[in-house]
């Protein structure tokens, strides 16, 4: 990727942003650009962009390119070194499973209120069962 960025500012994630995102996603270890960052500023950034009124949406979509970039590492050993790559893929994807779980259970809830009040009358309410013809029997 031409002008990829990898960076991280520790005291920006308390703004909804790349930096909170990368924290969130453990994806901090940035001085090494592409051998120690899984994603880069700009994916990240898309990200955001593509689901502006969705912290979550946004996450759930880079977790899923995450697991499908990582799914296929394998663990290495050289001598005494050993490295477990898949373990970090799975940890993407249990992530990835929780949210999507949270995700759509989000938008499949009751509906919202809009300032408190609902945007339509009720469609069960107290009484409704009565019959008033009968009442004036």
């Amino acid at each position: 990727m031409a002008n990829s960025a990898y960076t991280y500012e520790p005291e920006n994630i308390k703004e909804f942003g790349k930096d909170r995102m990368r924290f969130e996603l453990g994806d901090t270890m940035v001085e090494g650009g592409p051998d120690t960052s899984a994603l880069t500023d700009q994916e990240i950034q898309a990200a955001i962009e593509a689901y502006p009124k969705s912290w979550k949406r946004a996450k759930l979509f880079l977790l899923e390119s995450l697991c499908r970039r990582f799914a296929y590492e394998v663990d290495t050993k050289t001598g005494p070194l050993s490295l477990a790559m898949h373990d970090r893929a799975e940890l993407w994807r249990k992530d990835f499973e929780a949210l999507k779980k949270e995700v759509s259970a989000e938008s499949c809830s009751v509906p919202k209120f809009a300032n408190g009040v609902h945007n339509k009358p009720p469609y069960f309410y107290t009484g409704m069962q009565q019959n008033e013809r009968a009442r004036h029997r």
